[in-house]
């Protein structure tokens, strides 16, 4: 089993890259199936998910070719719609391509998704909303059979909550169905953005992404493009994290400051200075941290949950106290007890965490519980006195490219083992 080994407390200095969006990518792959013939995919990550996405695709009898950052799929032979359960429960960020197999084929049986375990994540706004626009959908034992019978068509959709995964399966199904689609309540994510743009340039006519409602006006088919995947908003906040965190001069190149507008004054209140300049962000860290405030995580542009966990490393070793609110997810929390094995005082209970900063975290022998939880545990690590080991890093792999090879780069002396 492969660990990451990290002795802690080095300076890191120099530029680092962020690379393509994990949950960009993901949701893009799928959408190839909508679109006939050959689509290339620039910036997309090298990620046990992408790879899962890439044996989905072929699974279905899609071609896909992956040469260093590009990712191409050929959909001339794809016929098949059944995704068996071992691709399935391999990542659960895989129902997307519930409504682009039903948007291409016209059917569709996969089973329940799988991956971190976050809590409750239901997929019945997906259902509920594919049912609102023609399908069939029974379940049986965990499969979902899915049937369209004589076509999707196009739907008014009110969303309980800006889901991002039930945006993204109705626009894909929505994109080659007949007549027009509205979803109010719509998720307003970047990478929701990101999809309708790629659909676009496939020949989709989708407007209002990135608000509240978004229109989708059905047409006949798709044709493959070539498409850049957007930068990760959220490993850039991790590198930020790790800056912060080992009191760090750093400059990220291959971002979008307007994507994390909702991460930059937390490190502001911690004392760090942020200066973005077109695609490239210059950071420097406070020489003792700052507690923050409150940090609630919400939907876009709120504070993403997706980064709560860095931040919370980083918090650890902050003057004073900082209180963070998870309003995404009911259990985000699994990382907490790890970061207290070294050191971190941290008190969780419910959605609530209370981080008391310390003077100083310890190395130790740590496990990763999730995706960015163990992120967090890197970056933890980072600035931790000693050596620390993380186990289960098969949950970091699938969001971050060679995390250890990006931080050794600027300074970090890092080892997977």
């Amino acid at each position: 089993m492969q660990r990451l080994v990290i002795e802690g407390e080095k300076k890191l200095s120099g530029e680092i890259s962020v690379h393509g969006a994990k949950n960009s990518a993901l949701p893009l792959l799928a959408a190839c199936v909508l679109a006939k013939g050959e689509t290339v995919l620039h910036n997309c990550p090298k990620l046990s998910d992408v790879y899962a996405a890439l044996r989905i695709l072929a699974c279905l009898g899609c071609k896909c070719i992956r040469e260093e950052g590009s990712v191409s799929v050929n959909t001339d032979s794809l016929t098949h719609f059944n995704v068996p359960d071992e691709l399935m429960s391999q990542m659960r960020s895989s129902i997307v391509f519930l409504g682009a197999i039903l948007g291409r084929i016209g059917r569709c049986r996969l089973s329940f998704p799988g991956g971190c375990e976050l809590g409750p994540r239901p997929i019945d706004m997906h259902i509920a909303a594919l049912e609102q626009m023609g399908a069939k959908i029974t379940e049986e034992h965990g499969t979902l059979d899915c049937d369209v019978g004589k076509g999707l068509h196009g739907a008014k959709i009110v969303l309980s909550f800006p889901s991002v995964g039930a945006t993204e399966n109705i626009i894909l199904a929505a994109a080659t169905a007949k007549g027009t689609t509205v979803i109010h309540n719509a998720a307003r994510e970047p990478e929701i953005s990101d999809l309708a743009r790629f659909l676009n340039a496939c020949g989709a006519k989708i407007s209002g992404f990135g608000e509240d409602t978004v229109y989708i006006e059905g047409v006949k088919e798709l044709h493959g493009c070539e498409y850049e995947v957007m930068p990760d908003r959220i490993v850039l906040a991790t590198y930020m994290s790790a800056a912060a965190i080992t009191g760090s001069e750093l400059t990220f190149k291959n971002i979008r400051v307007q994507d994390v507008e909702a991460i930059i004054p937390v490190f502001e209140q911690m004392g760090c200075a942020v200066c973005p300049i077109e695609n490239k962000m210059f950071f420097s860290a406070a020489k003792s941290l700052r507690a923050c405030k409150t940090i609630r995580t919400m939907p876009f542009p709120g504070f993403p949950t997706d980064a709560q966990a860095v931040v919370m490393a980083a918090l650890s070793k902050a003057r004073g106290t900082s209180i963070v609110v998870e309003n995404i997810f009911s259990s985000r929390f699994g990382h907490v007890d790890e970061l207290c094995k070294m050191g971190a005082d941290i008190k969780a209970e419910g959605k609530i965490a209370v981080i008391n900063g310390v003077k100083r975290l310890s190395g130790a022998k740590v496990r990763a519980t999730d995706l960015r939880g163990g992120a967090a545990l890197v970056v933890a690590g980072l600035g931790a006195q000693g050596i620390t080991e993380i186990s289960d890093i098969k949950y970091i792999d699938r969001g971050y490219e060679c995390i250890e090879q990006a931080f050794s780069s600027v300074g970090a002396v890092i080892r997977r083992v």
